[in-house]
């Protein structure tokens, strides 16, 4: 007779049950709203604004994130240099605590320190400013696409890129033309996790670029205004967006870590 295993299918048991937990909590989203107050709530203007600058912002801070986060990504895999773990760790260091703090610090950054007023001078505000909800996504996504660029160049075998410096193609070359193809997988999947980080980033665009209606309202701004005014419609609607961005974006995530 076969012997039970009660280590696997206590572990398989916890897993099972967390999903459908989070199944559960997921549908209930989708359910509890009236699906003619979502229509109605996705063609109202306040809705339509909110969704137009949360792509325009997405869109913009996962260009800025992906231009910085190559670089970033290929310096923490192929080169040694001094003081490279403590670089290392304040990349990785807006993963580990609240948004809200990351919020504060850029809030105390590009406000009257000196930093903040250089560029207020040139016309460079980021505090309650659209400008500013760019900077609150990019510096809350970049850590998580700069970890995916580092493990992605440190799969990728670096004898490919001697052979290609040994033929005589320069470091530049050999980036552009074996490395970045390479890399092509975690490039993608890294721009999509970036992306919907940018588009769900709350509580650093809260604090540096306010809730401010119809100016800096994002998508999680509008879910936050809208339960603070007891407009749960509303609220579910952003939140139902949200999700779907979400969903989209693990998806494609998955589908490329498979070729990672």
């Amino acid at each position: 007779m076969r012997k039970i295993d009660i280590f696997r299918l206590t572990f398989i048991f916890i897993s099972l049950f967390i999903t459908l937990l989070l199944v559960f909590a997921i549908v209930a989203l989708f359910l509890v709203p009236d699906p003619e107050d979502v229509w109605h709530n996705l063609l109202s203007e306040e809705m339509r604004y909110s969704l137009k600058l949360s792509l325009l912002t997405g869109l913009v801070s996962t260009l800025l994130v992906m231009l910085f986060s190559l670089p970033i990504g290929y310096t923490l895999s192929r080169f040694q240099f001094p003081g490279k773990s403590f670089v290392k760790t304040i990349i990785d260091l807006p993963v580990a605590f609240p948004e809200l703090v990351l919020g504060l610090c850029l809030l105390l950054l590009f406000g009257n320190t000196w930093v903040g007023k250089a560029l207020q001078s040139v016309g460079l505000n980021f505090v309650f400013t659209v400008k500013g909800v760019v900077v609150a996504q990019f510096f809350t996504a970049l850590p998580y696409a700069s970890r995916i660029m580092k493990s992605t160049f440190d799969y990728i075998d670096p004898r490919m890129e001697f052979v290609s410096r040994s033929l005589g193609y320069s470091r530049f070359e050999t980036f552009v033309n074996i490395s970045l193809p390479l890399a092509r997988n975690g490039i993608l999947a890294s721009t999509v996790i970036a992306f919907a980080r940018c588009i769900g980033t709350f509580g650093t665009v809260l604090i540096l670029a306010g809730g401010t209606y119809m100016k800096t309202e994002v998508l999680p701004i509008t879910l936050y205004l809208n339960i603070s005014y007891g407009n749960m419609g509303m609220a579910l609607t952003s939140g139902i967006v949200l999700m779907v961005v979400s969903f989209i974006a693990i998806y494609i995530f998955e589908k490329t870590e498979v070729g990672l």
